[in-house]
């Protein structure tokens, strides 16, 4: 046991990832890709995509919200994992990134399971809740801008079920959340995101750190 959690370094977090992710070739190819590309930085790591997939396995989501799917690693790990009758609306901007998801999810057989929405995120939740939305969702992941992560909360918080899930990535933030120094916006707004949650009576909540931190702030 210990009184906190272990610092991690190269060796161990290959260790993590050796031990700890069931890789499949679609999943890989995937990082691979993504790896690749100008903004290759915002991938998931593998880590964070085998917690989301066993967090769909425990809950057996019917449907799920994405906001935020780039190249869709994680929209991919959620679909894996998904029972039969499961479905995933995935809300993006950019044609260019989500273009590269739609190529590996269909490869992976579970396109079929995921509806891609490209526009922006605020729009596409308030025609969600317009259209009688509020309460059907189960699990929600938000992984977008960080500055909006206040407004996109709010709205996934209607569009859960309660007992239903909102998890949000980044919230360690590289570890500048804790770094006085670090005052940009994005840095604020995390910080700003991570206080709220954490006085919010309306949600149980944990903080796991795993990749650069996962926020579950489950609906009471």
């Amino acid at each position: 046991m210990s009184p906190t959690t272990v610092a991690m370094n190269d060796t161990l977090n290959r260790y993590l990832v050796d031990m700890g992710v069931r890789d499949t070739p679609v999943l890989h190819q995937l990082r691979a890709e993504t790896a690749e590309m100008p903004g290759g930085h915002m991938q998931l790591a593998p880590e964070q995509g085998q917690f989301l997939a066993f967090l769909v396995e425990l809950m057996a989501p019917r449907r799920v919200l994405e906001v935020g799917t780039y190249t869709g690693y994680s929209t991919l790990c959620m679909a894996l994992a998904l029972t039969p009758e499961g479905r995933i609306d995935a809300c993006d901007t950019n044609p260019e990134t989500t273009a590269v998801a739609q190529r590996h999810w269909a490869a992976a057989g579970v396109d079929g399971r995921i509806e891609l929405h490209l526009g922006p995120a605020q729009d596409t939740l308030a025609a969600f809740l317009r259209d009688g939305g509020a309460g059907c969702y189960d699990l929600a992941f938000i992984d977008a801008d960080k500055e909006d992560y206040d407004t996109y909360y709010e709205m996934a918080l209607r569009l859960v079920r309660p007992g239903g899930v909102v998890a949000f990535d980044n919230m360690l933030w590289g570890g500048r959340v804790a770094d006085p120094a670090a005052t940009d916006t994005a840095t604020e707004a995390v910080r700003a995101m991570n206080a709220k949650l954490h006085a919010d009576t309306r949600v149980g909540l944990t903080l796991v750190p795993v990749g650069d931190g996962i926020t579950l702030a489950r609906k009471r």
